[in-house]
């Protein structure tokens, strides 16, 4: 790994276990000897109106709105580049609250790796800034069941209630195909056994 700062991407549809996975990840690194940070881009939603003004049930629109990746670049992916700060901040929008966050600003140590889970971290804004990418990979007859059981919504991928977020991510697959971007792709269907996939 480079000596400098490092930007590592954890990407995944929801309930795929990005954010387990990051957080074991800069642990393990930080284990090692290498400071590392996680990050998680689910601080840097746009606000409702962004979000929804294609419409509350809008694929396209989760797809295309959900996140403000210019503030995610601020904040983060620059800091963390050549060149870069390494002054950093970890949200900007509350998801729950709506709320505009103005946190203060924080300062990474030098050399220190920063771990960023979230969806959709391999479009065409976004992918150019990581030095290291892994996508998560599950079916979602997997990962819809387990969002339910963490948030209560329906755990049938094609239920009505789902198609926003199910097809959205099938507009990002279509657009992006990011397995084929990511540095490492992982088949995390069994969240005790994640395995390397082929090819």
């Amino acid at each position: 790994m480079p000596a400098g700062a490092v930007r590592i991407g954890v990407d995944g549809v929801d309930g795929v276990g990005k954010t387990t996975y990051a957080r074991g990840l800069a642990a393990a690194l930080t284990a090692a000897g290498r400071p590392a940070i996680h990050v998680s881009a689910d601080g840097f939603h746009h606000p409702r109106t962004v979000r929804y003004r294609r419409g509350r049930d809008s694929a396209e629109g989760f797809w295309l709105d959900s996140y403000d990746h210019d503030a995610l670049i601020a904040n983060v992916l620059a800091p963390f580049g050549p060149g870069g700060t390494r002054r950093y901040r970890t949200a900007v929008h509350d998801v729950g609250t709506d709320e505009v966050l103005d946190l203060p600003w924080l300062t990474a140590p030098a050399g220190a790796v920063v771990v960023v889970d979230g969806l959709f971290l391999h479009r065409d804004e976004l992918v150019g800034f990581w030095d290291f990418s892994v996508f998560l990979a599950a079916p979602f007859e997997v990962t819809v069941p387990r969002m339910a059981a963490r948030d209560g919504s329906h755990p049938d991928p094609t239920h009505p209630t789902q198609q926003r977020y199910v097809q959205g991510q099938r507009h990002y697959f279509a657009a992006c195909e990011p397995w084929k971007r990511a540095s490492v792709v992982i088949d995390n269907s069994n969240l005790a056994r994640p395995v390397v996939a082929d090819g």
